[in-house]
């Protein structure tokens, strides 16, 4: 898989959320300034030249839909991110979370409670 770029992600998330979509329904679900249709279709053919997104034609346009899923590319995003910055231990990010106060140990705590009440 792949690793998308910022504007590659924003649009996917979009065509993740409404889950079959044409090129003009993307765009209103883009921050402001919104990037013109042409900048939207050419980062669609994108994604589906890197085979994160299909499409079903209508004549000469495209209804597009996810390939990849959205919990797929987060499992990736998450190892690369496990990987690249916390040599694979989840203790070091967890550790770095907590240190950075984007989790607080209450937090941390019930987190731990609810994995231990899914084993």
């Amino acid at each position: 898989m792949q690793e998308l770029t910022k504007a590659e992600e924003q649009i996917m998330q979009v065509i993740w959320n409404l889950e079959k979509c044409f090129v003009k329904e993307i765009i209103p679900h883009l921050p402001e300034p919104q990037p013109a249709y042409n900048t939207v279709s050419t980062i669609v053919r994108i994604l589906e030249k890197k085979e994160f997104v299909g499409y079903e034609a209508f004549g000469k346009t495209h209804q597009y839909f996810p390939i990849v899923s959205k919990e797929d590319y987060a499992t990736y995003k998450t190892d690369s991110l496990l990987g690249n910055y916390f040599g694979n231990s989840v203790e070091k990010m967890m550790s770095f979370f907590v240190k950075e106060k984007k989790l607080d140990i209450n937090e941390l705590d019930e987190l731990l409670k609810n994995l231990k009440n899914d084993e």
